[in-house]
């Protein structure tokens, strides 16, 4: 098959659609299938930022072609991007099927377009957030729920198949009044960080802690509940005055708030913001060495992450959000709290902290039991199913 993948951003762009396209794009055609992904120029969206000029704008990596194509976008909370030339580029490639990333973006209306002009099929994966959950303030709220009530029916109406994370991203897509083509539910899957660094806690003597710590992986955006996440740590800090929070991540907007806050509340010397991380070895020791990592969002649709820490034998703490309950059973691999609740959040972490027992057999559940049930390869394959049924009459 000739594939396109259609994405906002792509690697070197951090981001949980970003792997996911990564990995799928890289597998679909190490079995054979011609890929194409055409995605834009951007590193990130909150702030604005282009890729270096450093990376190509079109190239083949592990075998897929790669075209990054200029973004624009309207001013301020209009917030929207646009991929200049995506549909001529269509074109040249030709592509039997297009799968698509991300409801509600440019690239779907494109996919629709194409799909009306030459009759290839496209096929979504969601990655579906509820407008409540997106980062901006009245006004970007109400354009999306303009969008949902008036604009996305004929996109999911047109498309061959609609593909979703978990059971609950496909309930929220169902309480509105579309017509939806046939859902299949495919969640992502884990690929192995490599081993952490050698040594004696080598992630945290490069911070200077001078004891354990909380982790967090994840943007630094409004939705990710930092705020009653920094709340919850400062009881923990007066208890364990040796206590850190580390947040990994790229800026979502956030940062500044952050620091404020940290400001505010004493923490300074105690919360350490260390950005994203490239070095995936350096990752994989932070996982490794965190006494607890947290993710205490407003919504995820899935929540990857979650894995990772697993994988490294560290238990979470998460919110009771979209599909996390699908996958982390409060007290198997760790616990689950309500959204934006401090104190639901300080009591997990409090009860937590000094157990080491309930600990370390929280972690190696979730990495013996958990994470093994979700592979990449085993999401292609099902993946290629649902294309090949889109390509039937």
């Amino acid at each position: 098959m000739r594939i396109a993948e259609l994405s906002t951003r792509y690697p070197p762009g951090p981001g949980g659609v970003e792997r996911h396209v990564g990995e799928i794009a890289r597998r679909l055609s190490a079995q054979g299938h011609a890929v194409a992904v055409l995605t834009t120029d951007l590193y990130r969206e909150f702030p604005w930022q282009r890729l270096p000029r450093a990376v190509p704008r079109r190239e083949l990596i592990d075998g897929v072609e790669v075209v990054r194509l200029r973004a624009v976008s309207l001013p301020g909370e209009l917030h929207y991007p646009f991929v200049l030339g995506l549909a001529r580029t269509l074109e040249r490639f030709r592509p039997d099927i297009v799968h698509v990333h991300t409801y509600g973006t440019h690239q779907a209306t494109v996919a629709r377009r194409f799909f009306r002009r030459t009759g290839t099929p496209y096929v979504l994966t969601a990655h579906f957030h509820p407008p409540w959950s997106i980062e901006g303030g009245r006004l970007r709220h109400a354009l999306r729920n303009y969008y949902d009530r008036r604009l996305a029916a004929p996109v999911l109406a047109d498309a061959r198949r609609l593909i979703v994370q978990t059971q609950a991203e496909e309930r929220l897509i169902r309480e509105y009044p579309f017509h939806l083509p046939p859902i299949a539910t495919i969640p992502p899957g884990y690929a192995p960080l490599p081993a952490p660094l050698p040594g004696d806690r080598p992630f945290s003597r490069s911070l200077g802690l001078d004891g354990p710590f909380l982790l967090f992986v994840g943007r630094l955006a409004s939705n990710k509940g930092l705020i009653p996440l920094l709340d919850a740590f400062q009881t923990l800090s007066q208890r364990e005055p040796a206590s850190h929070l580390v947040l990994i991540g790229e800026d979502g907007g956030m940062r500044a708030s952050l620091e404020a806050r940290i400001v505010t509340l004493g923490l300074s010397g105690r919360v350490h913001l260390t950005g994203f991380l490239s070095d995936e070895a350096r990752l994989a020791s932070a996982f490794s060495e965190a006494r607890l990592f947290v993710l205490p969002s407003d919504y995820e649709a899935f929540g990857l992450v979650l894995l990772e820490a697993l994988a490294q034998g560290t238990p979470v703490i998460a919110s009771s959000v979209g599909g996390i309950p699908e996958f982390i059973e409060d007290g198997k691999a760790g616990r689950l709290v309500e959204p934006r609740n401090a104190s639901a959040l300080r009591a997990a972490i409090l009860d937590l902290w000094n157990d080491e027992g309930t600990r370390v057999q929280m972690g190696e559940y979730g990495r013996r039991e958990v994470v093994p049930r979700y592979s990449w390869d085993r999401v292609v394959d099902r993946l290629v199913d649902v294309f090949e049924l889109a390509l039937r009459p």
